[in-house]
């Protein structure tokens, strides 16, 4: 099938998947050109109010989704041999992924400042809140030893009960390593955590049905606000969006296989090609797994690779999101006039890797875990809540992308450790015409 006829089969799956989301942006745009003409501040404020409270909704998921996630993707690895053998090698691919895919992010948004066409849009009064919660958040943490040392929990309750995200996420991954380590006894407090997950999972569920009419206020809200002008303004942010997702996928993943690996880029992308559409019409990873270790495994990657691999890369790896979450950060950082200095930038690209690897592999999350990066600024995403009308007007199509490359950077790394460890069959891989179909 050619490529053009792939591509539109995937909108079309993405449309059909995700109608109540599209038909809210849709509507939320011709509902706010009306008001932006005529006006009604009855109406202007019930969409606020339901714009903030999806907002909050998503705020109430993230804690719980991401320290469940953290123990069970964790203590899934075990102690086991396997861990040894190609485990670190694995983190280190994915770290080294997602550390360009943030760098990518920065020096787009930095140059080409897409914020600023939205600055005009942001009160002044809430502008310079925002600038002075970082400022003092920046003083505070002074410097580099300054915010590491602030990452470290001298009491884990008391940074549960301010929400302070990066403390809690390194105070998690320690206990869970722990729990990792204790072996069969852990059981107990991981089924617990696992209960956790699949309870947060189910609100999150929810939730998204809530997105549709989230979304509707949202936009309405901003397009009744600021006029048609917002999209001229998101285009921007937009195109730095799917330039460094370009990049990513035809740059820096071919190239990480011809350094890493005797793996050709263009055959390994051939062969999950079905995993890539579906991957980009669901807008969600973990849908995705199942089809994604299928193209793997009978298209020439051992078992022993994919069935470790990939649903650890599933859980942990979100380089795509990761872009996009510092992209939307300082995006949203020039929009209310904050100074973006080397420190805050360095810092915006360590929260997004860390916010990345705690996302759930789910439409919306890379949205819901930039509360863990506004957080480590100082900041929370109620204080920002025209900013956030302006991502969620085309949250659903970025999350496409990004899942995109989530997905297919699983794949990448799974065939790069399989090349490392002779667990490649290259006659089958280099064959498409042996392709088994996928069931």
């Amino acid at each position: 099938m050619k490529l053009h006829m792939q591509i539109l089969i995937a909108l079309g799956l993405g449309i059909k998947r995700n109608w109540h989301i599209f038909f809210g942006i849709i509507a939320g745009i011709f509902v706010g050109i009306y008001l932006h003409g005529h006006g009604n501040v009855l109406i202007s404020n019930i969409l606020t109010f339901v714009g903030q409270v999806f907002i909050r909704l998503i705020q109430m998921v993230v804690i719980p989704l991401v320290v469940s996630a953290i123990i069970i993707g964790i203590t899934s690895i075990g102690d086991n041999k396997q861990l040894g053998k190609f485990g670190t090698k694995m983190v280190l691919y994915y770290g080294i992924i997602t550390s360009i895919a943030v760098t990518i992010g920065a020096v787009l948004a930095i140059l080409v400042k897409p914020g600023l066409g939205a600055a005009q849009y942001i009160a002044a009064n809430t502008a310079s809140e925002v600038q002075a919660s970082v400022a003092a958040a920046m003083q505070q943490q002074g410097n580099i030893l300054n915010l590491i040392l602030g990452f470290i929990p001298n009491n884990p309750l008391s940074s549960f009960a301010a929400g302070d995200m990066v403390p809690i996420i390194v105070f998690i991954v320690i206990f869970a390593i722990a729990l990792a380590k204790v072996g069969d006894v852990n059981r107990p407090i991981v089924s617990f955590f696992e209960s956790v997950f699949a309870a947060t999972m189910k609100i999150t569920d929810w939730i998204m049905f809530f997105a549709a009419p989230g979304v509707f206020a949202l936009t309405a809200s901003a397009v009744s606000s600021f006029g048609v002008d917002i999209f001229m303004s998101i285009s921007k942010y937009l195109g730095v969006l799917l330039v460094g997702f370009a990049i990513q996928m035809f740059i820096v993943y071919p190239l990480f296989l011809r350094f890493f690996s005797k793996v050709s880029a263009a055959m390994l992308f051939s062969a999950i090609a079905e995993a890539m559409m579906v991957a980009f019409g669901t807008a969600s990873s973990s849908a995705t797994l199942p089809l994604t270790i299928a193209c793997c495994e009978k298209r020439g990657i051992s078992h022993k690779i994919s069935s470790f691999v990939l649903p650890l890369g599933a859980t942990l790896n979100f380089d795509g999101t990761a872009l996009l979450q510092t992209v939307a950060v300082i995006f949203l950082a020039q929009a209310y006039g904050v100074v973006l200095t080397p420190f805050l930038v360095i810092q915006i690209a360590l929260l997004a890797i860390i916010a990345s690897s705690t996302c759930a592999g789910i439409p919306g999350a890379g949205i819901i875990t930039i509360a863990l990066i506004l957080n480590g600024m100082g900041l929370s995403p109620e204080q920002l809540v025209a900013g956030f009308a302006f991502l969620f007007t085309i949250e659903r199509i970025t999350d496409m992308f990004r899942t995109l490359l989530n997905v297919t950077s699983d794949a990448v790394v799974a065939a790069t450790i399989a090349d490392n460890e002779n667990e490649i069959n290259y006659d089958l891989l280099n064959n498409p015409a042996a392709y088994e179909e996928i069931a």
